[in-house]
């Protein structure tokens, strides 16, 4: 049976694997696709919580205690949603200022 350690085991790789992309790649857009792993990861565990945390004193009546995560799940994807747009409007100025997406050779101090 599939429990919230395996959940949240799998969040954590993704989180890694997002942290991983985000500090070692050269490529901008390679690091927004990182950052969008950190973000995804961060979804599954909020819904693993969510799913596998029932407070003592549930009523079925009232589904809020359920939903919580679903709820913080989309807000995070609305925010990574506007970082995006926001991160390729970026990459895309910058590209065509720079010739370049390459992280290490932006230098926006200097012309």
């Amino acid at each position: 049976m599939i429990g919230l350690t395996h959940y949240l085991i799998l969040s954590g790789i993704l989180f890694s694997i997002g942290f991983y992309g985000a500090l070692s790649k050269r490529n901008a857009i390679a690091v927004l696709m990182s950052i969008e792993i950190l973000f995804n990861a961060v979804n599954l565990a909020a819904i693993a919580f969510a799913r596998y945390t029932v407070p003592a004193n549930f009523d079925p009546n009232h589904l809020q205690f359920l939903l919580t995560g679903q709820i913080f799940a989309i807000f995070i994807v609305a925010v990574a949603a506007a970082e995006v747009a926001l991160g390729l409007a970026i990459i895309i100025a910058i590209y065509r200022n720079r010739r370049t997406v390459d992280v290490t050779q932006i230098d926006l101090m200097r012309r």
